[in-house]
């Protein structure tokens, strides 16, 4: 059994296939999806939520991508704020800091993300992260951990660094914060040994894998779709790092993905 904790199906690459898609997964022992709720920014900010009301086994996060972070106005944070209610939502993000392609001024990706730790943290949901930094630095992680350190460690409510790439000393940072660590298809990539190495560290019980869906797809499947059946092969290249089968990786992760989420009752069909 397995979790994809992280996928981006409202794309317009599922559009003639969704249904397949999702049946695919399901097949392929996938049991619980998370529809990431960011979409293409304001204007598809339920798109996470459309699709998780329409299947029991999804559920949502709502979020402005810091991509999209120069679109955002008031009217898209009071619509946030009522999408924070409804119940498939169990999370707030995307969100953080992208300072390898600076589709908006950094200045105002903080904003956003700062603002959104705020509605986060008033809405008691836990917060999913996305950080990439400039190539060859660092200094995306130094700034989003630390803004998380100062804004958002104190409320407790912890989340998920989504589709890892840093080091195991920026996932030891986060770990502090009750994050959890969820690994994307690019840790099968042949140049990711270092996503490997901090795979090696972060404690069994806190990682989590995802697809990141339509991107990243996993070897074999490289410079395919990527789709939630793919998750198994994350599993995989897991289990050959920690000495564990993708099996048994998959049943780790997806206790620790109802666990941190409080699904106690499907904790307990495990």
């Amino acid at each position: 059994m397995f979790v994809d904790s992280h996928a981006h199906l409202e794309m317009e690459q599922f559009d003639a296939d969704r249904a397949a898609v999702l049946e695919r997964a399901q097949n392929a022992g996938v049991r619980t999806i998370v529809a990431i709720g960011s979409g293409t920014g304001p204007g598809s900010l339920d798109c996470g939520i459309r699709l998780a009301e329409k299947h029991s086994f999804i559920y949502a996060t709502i979020g402005i991508h810091p991509h999209e972070a120069k679109l955002a106005n008031d009217a898209d944070f009071d619509e946030l704020a009522q999408l924070s209610k409804r119940p498939k939502v169990i999370a707030w993000g995307e969100i953080g800091l992208d300072y390898f392609y600076d589709h908006s001024p950094r200045d105002v990706q903080w904003q956003v993300f700062l603002r959104q730790l705020q509605m986060a943290a008033a809405a008691k949901l836990p917060v999913v992260i996305h950080c990439r930094p400039s190539e060859g630095s660092d200094n995306a992680w130094e700034d989003c951990l630390k803004l998380l350190q100062e804004q958002w460690s104190p409320h407790g409510l912890g989340g998920i660094l989504h589709c890892f790439t840093g080091t195991w000393a920026h996932a030891k940072r986060a770990l502090d914060m009750g994050f959890m660590i969820s690994f994307a298809g690019n840790v099968t990539f042949p140049k990711a040994q270092l996503i490997r190495d901090a795979a090696k560290e972060v404690p069994l019980d806190r990682m989590l894998i995802e697809t990141d869906s339509p991107f990243l797809a996993p070897v074999p499947n490289r410079g395919k779709r990527n789709e939630p059946a793919f998750v198994k092969e994350v599993a995989r290249q897991l289990g050959e790092v920690r000495g564990l089968s993708a099996e048994e990786v998959g049943i780790r992760t997806t206790r620790n993905f109802y666990r941190f989420f409080s699904l106690h009752e499907k904790a307990n069909s495990i």
